[in-house]
Formats: C-alpha cells, sequence, structure tokens
C-alpha cells in the first residue's frame, strides 16, 4: 500500500500526450489552449470616445469659450470625421473614433444644447477625458492568451475580438466507464431489496462532459470470462478505461486478476486513504490508461476528483493543476 504523494508521482511519471487538434472557436469552451493567442492590432485600434457628449479643443475651454456650436455628428461605425473650425464642436457617440482636430470629450450630462449650440455646464475639464487611446490596452503582438489556457467564456470573447475562427486545442482521449457487479441495475429499473441502481457511471460520464468528453459506458457483470473478454476489446478501443467496482479482495473482485492475465501493467494497486484505499492503477503497452476506481459511490468520486482529474490536466499541459485547500470552520 502506498501514500498519496507516491500515488500522485507514480501517475504524474504516466502521462500520455493525446496530440493536438484545430477546431471552431465557437466549440473550444472547457478545452486546453495549444498556441499563444496574439492581438492582431492595438486595442483600442484607435482613440474611442468613452461618453456620448461632445468632442472639441481643450484650449479653446482654457480661453474662456463655453459655447461651442455643432459641426456634426461622429457615430460609433462611421470614419473618422475633422472638427474644420476650432471653435466648434463635433457630437460624439460611445464606442466611435476621436474625430481628428480635438482632444477632449464632455458627457451630455455636463451640458446643455439648444438651436444646434452646445453650452458647457461645468466649470472644470481635464484635457484627454472621456477618451480610451489607441494602443492603451494591448500593442499588436501583445500576448493576450496564453498556452495551456483552459478556455472560458471570457476567451472566447478574447478569440473573438482578435479574429480567432479556429484555434489549436489538446486532443481528447477516447474513454469508457464500465460498472462492475452483479447486484445493479438500470436506473429506469426498479431495485429488488438486493440491487442498487447504476448511478457511479452516470456520475463519472457527467464528470467527463466538464472536459468536453462524450465518454462511452457499459456494464460487466461477476463473470471472469465475460470481464476478460469485454476488457479484452477495450484496451484495444480506448485510450482510457475507467471501472467502477471489483477491485477489492472479495472472491467476485475479478477485475486485478483479469488486468494482469491481459498483460496490463499494475502501477500501484491500495492507497493509504479514506474513502478509496482499493483505487488500482495501470497502463498497457502506453496505449491504454486503466482507472480503475473502488464501486462505493463516496470512494469512486474522490478517486476521480483527486486523481483522474490531476492526470488529465497534467496529459493536456504539462502542468499539475492548483489544489485549492480549505478549513473547515465547524463539524459535518
Amino acid at each position: 500500500m502506498i501514500s498519496v504523494k507516491e500515488a500522485l508521482d507514480i501517475i504524474r511519471q504516466h502521462t500520455v500526450s493525446f496530440g493536438t487538434e484545430l477546431i471552431p472557436l465557437s466549440d473550444s469552451v472547457n478545452r486546453i489552449l495549444k498556441e499563444d493567442w496574439l492581438a492582431d492590432r492595438d486595442f483600442p485600434p484607435y482613440h474611442r470616445v468613452t461618453m456620448d457628449g461632445v468632442a472639441f479643443q481643450f484650449t479653446t475651454f482654457e480661453k474662456g469659450q463655453r459655447d461651442f456650436s455643432i459641426q456634426g455628428i461622429a457615430a460609433a461605425g462611421m470614419p473618422q470625421q475633422t472638427l474644420q473650425n476650432d471653435t466648434h464642436c463635433l457630437e460624439v457617440m460611445t464606442g466611435s473614433i476621436l474625430p481628428e482636430n480635438v482632444d477632449t470629450v464632455v458627457r451630455y450630462e455636463d451640458l446643455n444644447i439648444e438651436n444646434g449650440v452646445a453650452t458647457i455646464t461645468v466649470d472644470t475639464i481635464k484635457n484627454g477625458q472621456n477618451i480610451h487611446r489607441k494602443g492603451e490596452d494591448l500593442k499588436a503582438d501583445d500576448l493576450v492568451v496564453p498556452i495551456n489556457t483552459r478556455i472560458s467564456p471570457a476567451e472566447i470573447g478574447v478569440g473573438a475580438s482578435i479574429g480567432k475562427v479556429m484555434v489549436r486545442v489538446a486532443k481528447l482521449p477516447k474513454i469508457i466507464v464500465v460498472s462492475t457487479g452483479d447486484e445493479l441495475v438500470k436506473i429506469d429499473e426498479t431495485p429488488l431489496s438486493h440491487q442498487i441502481r447504476r448511478s457511479n457511471v452516470y456520475r463519472l460520464v457527467t464528470t467527463l462532459k466538464e472536459y468536453n468528453i462524450q465518454a462511452d459506458s457499459a456494464h460487466l457483470n461477476d463473470e471472469k470470462h465475460e470481464i476478460r473478454d469485454k476488457i479484452t476489446r477495450y484496451l484495444k478501443d480506448y485510450d482510457v478505461i475507467i471501472l467502477s467496482g471489483g477491485v477489492s479482495k472479495g472472491k467476485f473482485d475479478f477485475i486485478p486478476e483479469v488486468l494482469a492475465e491481459l498483460g496490463v501493467q499494475k502501477l500501484f494497486h491500495k492507497v493509504k486513504q479514506r474513502p478509496g484505499k482499493p483505487f488500482w492503477f495501470g497502463q498497457y503497452e502506453q496505449k491504454c490508461t486503466i482507472f480503475a476506481l473502488p464501486g462505493n459511490p463516496v470512494s469512486s468520486f474522490m478517486c476521480m476528483q483527486r486523481y483522474f482529474k490531476y492526470w488529465l490536466h497534467l496529459c493536456q499541459t504539462g502542468q499539475p493543476p492548483t489544489i485549492e485547500k480549505a478549513v473547515l470552520g465547524q463539524d459535518v
């Protein structure tokens, strides 16, 4: 029996790369990015107006002018306008390009507009106010999102802003989740007094969906020949097999014995932990990785969270995940 630290060390030494693939940006949420994203231009790409109001030259305000004839309007999406008369102003909308020959924006709330004349009603303004300067956030070719980032909706928005139609991500392994045991029945069946429903496999498959992995599922009865025949096929067809149950010392716990007979390398069996002591981990010819979890629901849940997720993150990023810890404030 090994410690949790030893188990994690062994898992870290037996990661697998599944390669990369290009997929549409819209399909990439929760995938691991395998390229750096760089800004394709300055952000913002122009001096951008941040308030609806009027734009003019600050020096005219400094000289005491408060009334400005409105020359025209600059809306978001319009080509850049130019102020022709230094003593006039242009109405500007949020998001528009700052017109040429102006340097300051006063919002509508600080103006009165009558008969085409904007009158400033505040005593103090700042030169250059209400303008988001070109390149203030990012310069062209600046790093926006680094490789090995898990893509969230926030990164989707960033990718769209820099024109990432297709993105390179880590490929996902092909996985099957297999429950074992004669006591298990389908969830749409009414169990007899000696039976329970197959809850583990549904929870494990759902856990994988967090990573966009659409896993297959199957069930094995406590018959050694059936277990052997089906696992033989699974070893050839899948990158990962996650088994639930059949790994302890019971007379019908055939999983460790069958895996040994099929040439699967046992990397460890049993960890000094509670729950989840019977956990088994191994690999078959570096082609298939096997996580044989205990059948107890709490044990299988804990092992999946602590060990499988750790292994998958290492496989896709080369780095261990950040493990957050907390201390209970009261008994549970």
